[in-house]
């Protein structure tokens, strides 16, 4: 049976995030355990050292959905992309100059946006989209997603989003489509 009910979402600076870092951290372990991200504990621990790294920056913005009662259903939080990032070399074919410019405002960059399994399908994905989104002043929204993530990829898509690449962002076989929304439309 799937979980009905109220889902509150809320915004977080990153203030918030970090009294709040264990829901963030129960909520990643049980979604990004399973296929086709298949992390382990120490995955989930490294994640959550760059965590306490994003979650001091001036950008950082989160959104944590809960039920009624508490439990913790979905996340999603990002930051402005630095004018010195690796994202863009990170792609197995370059994108043009004008893509790859960053100035610490053009655009942020979606980390992770995760819901549990029990709560998929109720549009609580796009309210933390939505939540997250509310307020940035980005030209743009830049993420990874896993190709073999299909119903991620797909309401990616369904919001806006298009692929501009691929990219291998972290050590490992797997290649990440790199996908770009954006918001001046």
């Amino acid at each position: 049976m799937t979980p009905r009910g109220t889902i509150l979402v809320e915004p977080m600076d990153g203030s918030a995030a970090a009294q709040t870092e264990d829901a963030f951290r129960l909520i990643y372990a049980d979604v990004f355990a399973q296929p086709p991200y298949n992390e382990t504990a120490e995955d989930v621990s490294a994640t959550f050292r760059r965590f306490r790294s994003q979650i001091r920056k001036r950008t950082f913005r989160a959104a944590l959905a809960r039920t009624g009662d508490g439990e913790p259903v979905g996340l999603a939080y990002g930051h402005a992309v630095e004018p010195d990032t690796v994202w863009w070399d990170e792609l197995t074919e370059p994108v043009p100059d004008d893509m790859r410019r960053e100035d610490g405002h053009r655009t942020f960059g979606l980390m992770e946006l995760a819901v549990r399994g029990p709560w998929r399908g109720q549009g609580v994905a796009r309210r933390l989209h939505e939540t997250l989104l509310d307020g940035i002043e980005a030209e743009r929204m830049l993420l990874n997603v896993h190709p073999d993530s299909k119903a991620a990829s797909a309401a990616y898509e369904s919001w806006g989003y298009r692929k501009i690449g691929e990219a291998r962002p972290w050590e490992g076989p797997d290649l990440y489509d790199v996908m770009l929304l954006d918001l001046r439309s």
